[in-house]
């Protein structure tokens, strides 16, 4: 038998504790939180819609997606970021292109980056089909330090919004 301390919470890796403070982060901006599942890992998923006037009325929907992984290779970023689109443009309300702008941040955590792969999430945002625009991060975490990388360049779709995103990206991934 093994005996633990009642008095202590076992330690968290920092992956596990990246991804707790993230969903800390984005209910204390106000989104709505669910949870599902991608391969086998569990997925946190914020949501929250902004309007702003200078956006002439159009709805900004923002979908964030965060699931701690042992290791981020280019397969795994872009198949996740492939499925956080499809479930973005599963969650979206309104008539699809009609003043209605989904944006996904799928964020992946892990110790172990590959390269290729971060270099992969900073290459440019991602569109599928009806407009739904991904900015894929990876987050690799140790207990030194945080490395986040993602695409921070304008997209020609949602463009618009880029300084908004931006600003919640670094809020929810600092």
């Amino acid at each position: 038998m093994t005996e633990q301390r009642a008095d202590a919470a076992p330690p968290a890796d920092p992956a596990t504790a990246y991804l707790e403070a993230l969903r800390r982060r984005l209910t204390a901006d106000g989104c709505t939180l669910t949870s599902e599942t991608w391969a086998g890992h569990l997925v946190v998923v914020g949501s929250r819609s902004d309007r702003k006037a200078r956006w002439i009325g159009t709805k900004f929907q923002l979908f964030v997606y965060g699931a701690v992984v042992p290791q981020i290779d280019e397969t795994a970023i872009a198949e996740f970021t492939n499925w956080a689109l499809a479930n973005a443009k599963r969650r979206r309300g309104g008539v699809p292109g009609a003043r209605n702008v989904p944006t996904a941040l799928p964020a992946l955590i892990s110790t172990n980056v590959h390269p290729p792969a971060a270099q992969w999430a900073t290459a440019n945002g991602h569109v599928m089909g009806a407009p739904v625009v991904a900015r894929p991060v990876t987050v690799e975490t140790t207990p030194e330090a945080v490395r986040t990388t993602m695409y921070r360049g304008r997209v020609i779709y949602g463009g618009l919004f880029t300084s908004h995103v931006l600003e919640k990206a670094a809020l929810y991934f600092p």
